[in-house]
């Protein structure tokens, strides 16, 4: 490299002589560094942090969703049999009547 003829690579060559040379210069650079480093994993754990919340949440919702959709078999399995009221059916499922009676209505 110290044959390079192009004056702004000599240029830029020299200014990384200087500041190697620098103790403060190479102690600021080494901070800057770690601070950016300290930065990337900070937001990498962010994600990560993010990525287990949501498939948390999305279980929960999952299981709300397969205990309505529960709830509901309960019931049309109770309306097929037709041998209770909406009003018992509802109280067995533990839905409201109304969806009960939307249900028989299907």
């Amino acid at each position: 490299m110290a044959t390079v003829a192009h004056e702004p690579v000599k240029q830029a060559m020299n200014r990384i002589r200087v500041l190697s040379a620098d103790e403060e210069a190479r102690r600021l650079a080494f901070v800057r560094e770690r601070a950016l480093r300290d930065e990337v994993s900070l937001l990498n754990e962010a994600k990560r942090e993010g990525r287990a919340e949501g498939r948390e949440e999305g279980r929960e919702e999952g299981r709300a969703e397969g205990r309505e959709e529960g709830r509901e078999e309960v019931a049309r399995n109770l309306i097929a049999m037709n041998l209770l009221t909406d009003e018992q059916i509802a109280a067995a499922s533990g839905l409201k009547e109304v969806e009960v009676k939307s249900l028989r209505d299907r």
